[in-house]
């Protein structure tokens, strides 16, 4: 199983605010079909790296528009169906208002592409429908915004909520193999085992 990193820059946007952010979109398979997870703001440059090879699915950890802004575009270069959680759909209508989604994701979920088989994990926080990823027989998962490298990703906006995510972190992913590597959706890649150690920490932090 091949895993590619693609990052992309742009804009996040909730609530009247924008932040300049560079997102993490990555390519799960090998040389003959990836899945990609998420979508973020240059269909051209994922369509770049996929270089002609087979899609099986957008997989979209979530619906803030810095993962999905270029999923619509995406489909269409590569000839993939998008797969989202619908507890998320009010945050794809703000963004691609009279598109859908091809596909729901739902927790036991298996995606697949070429060796690669990753099960859904629904772990909810940063907004209602974040999913992970998870690769058990390699010792990966895809978090999205739900964990990162330092700790939980953001709450206090919109749909989102600190006791959810924490529980989210601590029953879904924490569970994880220590070995297990984090891909996260923005910034450095990390392991269930050296985060482990923080989570109280984070609770005492708060959001």
């Amino acid at each position: 199983m091949t895993i590619e990193l693609v990052r992309t820059d742009g804009v996040f946007a909730l609530d009247g605010g924008e932040w300049e952010v560079t997102n993490n979109i990555w390519l799960v398979g090998d040389d003959r079909s990836v899945l990609i997870v998420d979508a973020a703001h240059d269909a051209d440059v994922i369509a770049e790296a996929v270089n002609g090879r087979r899609v099986t699915a957008i997989a979209l950890t979530h619906g803030h528009n810095d993962h999905i802004n270029a999923a619509v575009a995406l489909r269409e270069l590569v000839d993939a169906p998008v797969l989202l959680h619908p507890a998320d759909r009010m945050l794809w209508d703000a963004v691609h208002p009279g598109a859908d989604p091809d596909g729901d994701l739902a927790a036991g979920d298996v995606l697949r592409a070429g060796p690669a088989e990753l099960a859904v994990l629904s772990t909810p926080g940063h907004s209602p429908g974040c999913c992970s990823f998870h690769d058990v027989s390699g010792g990966h998962v895809f978090s999205g915004d739900t964990l990162f490298c330092g700790g939980p990703g953001a709450t206090g906006r919109s749909f989102s909520d600190f006791p959810t995510i924490i529980t989210s972190i601590r029953e879904q992913l924490l569970t994880l193999p220590p070995e297990t590597v984090v891909h996260t959706g923005h910034g450095e890649s990390t392991t269930i085992g050296a985060e482990a150690p923080n989570l109280e920490e984070w609770v005492r932090r708060g959001h």
